[in-house]
């Protein structure tokens, strides 16, 4: 198994995390590893990301990465703060040469079948359906996972706890990205930990979603 696949494995929610206040990334790393997910997305979508891996990075059982990454200077940067893993939104030529040249797990974004045949063409096989239900939810990626049955998935964007089952259901899913495990507003460290125990159980580790 690759240490991407692994990652995958790990746990069947991956929390896609938008931090505005850096004081707020170690306590919310702590309470989501002690809700079960230790595998943390830190999006780099805000002037502290960087920092917050870096802090994030530092909590014990904490595997954290970096998404959103767009460009070989933001990879490079997330690399630097700490980030285990790296995930984009999309793949261009320029960041799938880089990527590939580089021996970190990193998840490239697609929506269509012609995105996954440029990053087949990099050698990914493993991607970030994004976004996923404004890419056509479930029926969309069911149809692309039956052309591309050797693939696996990550779909993230609009998947909600509600939602989440009906995604790791499907065989070529290896886990979902969610973004509902930090409600917005102030922190409530308690609050994301149940969050996030309830996340954890949604699959159990032989579940057919399981990367492989």
């Amino acid at each position: 198994m690759s240490a991407l696949d692994a990652l995958l494995a790990r746990q069947p929610v991956i929390p896609v995390v938008v931090l505005e206040t850096l004081s707020e990334a170690v306590p919310l790393a702590e309470a989501l590893v002690a809700g079960g997910l230790p595998v943390i997305e830190v999006t780099l979508r805000t002037p502290v990301a960087l920092d917050a891996i870096a802090a994030m990075a530092e909590v014990e059982g904490a595997i954290v990465g970096a998404g959103t990454v767009r460009n070989p200077e933001m990879f490079d940067r997330a690399l630097l703060a700490g980030a285990r893993f790296l995930v984009a939104p999309g793949l261009t030529e320029r960041l799938a040469r880089h990527a590939s040249e580089r021996a970190v797990p990193f998840l490239p974004g697609v929506a269509t079948a012609s995105e996954i045949l440029a990053g087949l063409d990099h050698g990914f096989t493993r991607f970030k359906f994004f976004p996923a239900m404004a890419a056509g939810g479930l029926p969309a990626l069911a149809a692309l996972a039956a052309v591309f049955p050797e693939l696996r998935f990550c779909p993230t964007g609009g998947i909600t706890a509600a939602t989440a089952p009906d995604w790791l259901a499907h065989p070529a899913v290896a886990c979902v990205g969610g973004s509902w495990l930090v409600p917005k507003g102030p922190l409530d460290p308690g609050a994301v930990t149940r969050l996030a125990r309830a996340a954890a159980a949604l699959r159990d580790a032989g579940a057919p979603g399981a990367a492989g």
